[in-house]
């Protein structure tokens, strides 16, 4: 056995095959550079004219989209430290449910220039204080740029809920904002609560059918559940509804049981009896005026053929989720097992129809005077990607409403909200003295970010508009912004391009928090990963097939 050499300092100290990396072009630079390129994936996706991604995860799932929350999502980020920007992309998703791009994109530009920072020799924790000091400042100026009267809204009114929408929504899919926003209003308003901020986002469904096109989409209030009847009547209308969790059939006893049967007419008898069982169950259901029964499991043949002789309609949801739902939307109790309801069990439907969209056969469940507990967007498209894509701006659409109930605050939207910021904060850091000053004139340098990508991703030349939009903004329009499809400096509230105070408030200060954790770490010690093979990695010596 060879002479072997001792380890020494760290090495000592931590189980071999740990990785150690510290001081500031080891860790702080790396780590920064990870976020970069996180957020240069993310960036060009911003705004309406943002490029989409193709985003093929493990599973051979392929996602093509612009939303920033599944990009991140389906990569699967290793990075330690862009795993911090992804958790608070994520949290905006799921505080706001819209701006996790800007969350992403905005503490990536904050990061460059920190490096830049660094570079210059300043220490990361005098960034951090100007960091905070100045997003501290930035919530008191966006404070001040809220539109005047517009924290009160009535949230029912559908003409406000657009102009309010049409940012969040056209930000997915930039020119059917038109098609799109009056549907996903009309939804949110039809189950919109006496209390709008117990809204719930849960009870604005999609039903995504392929075939057709945008113009297509429609909204039912009421369920969209995509099977067939069981059975062959297929409509009812004015019904009351059973609903049976734990299937329609002949229940087996709890206890095992061995029947012992000595000749033939035994035999007989005992069929008979099943049969008569069954019968005397469905009939119990039917005389309580029940005419709709819903089961949450397999329908037996032989209670299917009671069913048919009582006339009732029967309907199977597999999904524990979609029944609850389904009795969200009908009123009705579900129960475990099959016998004769209680009246107050009961729910109500105004019309259960079997209709045939696009090839694909749907059963629609209306619930029109009842209360309007569920309403379902019926989205049409050529693809399945599309499909995905139009839901995720729906998506957004509702999260966006749940958000101005609970406050309607707005700002002027198309980055002039951005560039004001980034005035007042320069001004703001030449009132500062000490080291800080230059982390407040490099945090209001970033807003630059969302003019700058705006116009790179609409393909006009950024340079010019933000210096346009600066001299405007230094003249005293601070609602100028960027009007993209003709490429000037427009006002904000004349193009109607609003953006919720609250998304902003949020995106600003997540990315804020998130930078200042990254750049608080000097040093990153890995343990080594745990044994064992890797998934998908096959055992040596075996072959492929």
């Amino acid at each position: 056995m060879g002479f072997q050499m001792q380890p020494y300092g760290i090495q000592s100290m931590l189980k071999e095959g740990h990785k150690h990396l510290s001081g500031l072009d080891e860790a702080v630079l790396k780590n920064i550079d990870a976020c970069k390129q996180l957020s240069s994936i993310t960036r060009t996706s911003l705004g309406p004219n943002g490029m989409n991604k193709m985003v093929i995860n493990h599973l051979d799932k392929l996602f093509v989209t612009n939303d920033a929350a599944t990009i991140v999502n389906e990569l699967e980020v290793q990075h330690p430290a862009a795993k911090i920007l992804v958790l608070a992309g994520k949290a905006q998703q799921e505080e706001i449910g819209d701006g996790a791009n800007l969350t992403i994109s905005f503490a990536g530009e904050l990061l460059q220039n920190a490096e830049e920072l660094i570079r210059m020799g300043l220490h990361p924790s005098e960034i951090i204080s100007g960091y905070s000091k100045a997003i501290k400042k930035a919530t008191e100026i966006l404070e001040e740029l809220v539109e005047k009267d517009s924290d009160k809204m009535d949230v029912r009114n559908k003409e406000e809920v657009v102009s309010r929408m049409l940012a969040a929504v056209a930000s997915k899919q930039f020119g059917q904002e038109n098609i799109l926003c009056p549907l996903i209003a009309q939804a949110c308003i039809q189950v919109c609560p006496k209390n709008p901020s117990n809204f719930n986002v849960d009870n604005v469904r999609v039903a995504k059918l392929l075939g057709g096109g945008l113009h297509d989409c429609t909204i039912v209030r009421g369920m969209v559940l995509k099977s067939d009847a069981v059975g062959s009547i297929k409509k009812v209308e004015k019904a009351k509804v059973a609903v049976f969790v734990s299937g329609v059939d002949t229940s087996a006893t709890e206890t095992k049981g061995t029947v012992l049967i000595h000749n033939a007419e035994q035999l007989e008898n005992y069929s008979k009896t099943e049969e008569a069982k069954v019968e005397e169950l469905i009939k119990a259901v039917a005389d309580s005026g029940a005419k709709v029964i819903v089961s949450g499991a397999a329908v037996g043949e032989m209670a299917l053929h009671f069913c048919e002789r009582y006339k009732l309609m029967v309907l199977k949801i597999a999904s524990k989720f979609e029944l609850r739902r389904f009795c969200r939307t009908t009123g009705a109790v579900a129960m475990l097992k099959l016998g004769q309801p209680n009246p107050d069990d009961l729910g109500f439907v105004d019309s259960v129809s079997v209709e045939e969209i696009g090839g694909v056969r749907v059963t629609v469940v209306r619930n029109e005077e009842g209360g309007n507990s569920v309403s379902t967007i019926v989205l049409r498209g050529s693809t399945d990607s599309i499909l995905d894509d139009l839901e995720r701006a729906v998506d957004d659409g509702v999260n966006t409403y749940k958000a101005m109930c609970r406050d309607s605050r707005i700002v002027a939207g198309a980055a002039a909200t951005e560039i004001e910021l980034a005035k007042r904060l320069k001004e703001f850091s030449f009132k500062e003295t000490g080291l800080d000053q230059y982390a407040i004139a490099k945090f209001a340098q970033s807003f630059e970010m969302v003019p700058k990508t705006l116009s790179e991703n609409a393909g006009l030349n950024a340079m010019e508009i933000i210096s346009s939009l600066y001299a405007e903004h230094a003249a005293g329009n601070v609602k100028v912004g960027i009007d993209l499809e003709e490429g000037v400096c427009k006002d904000a509230s004349s193009m109607n391009v609003w953006d919720l105070f609250v998304t902003k408030y949020h995106a600003l200060k997540y990315s804020a928090d998130a930078v200042c954790t990254v750049l608080r770490v000097d040093q990153i010690i890995m343990a080594k990963p745990a044994g064992g093979p890797r998934r998908g990695d096959q055992p040596a010596g075996m072959d492929e097939d």
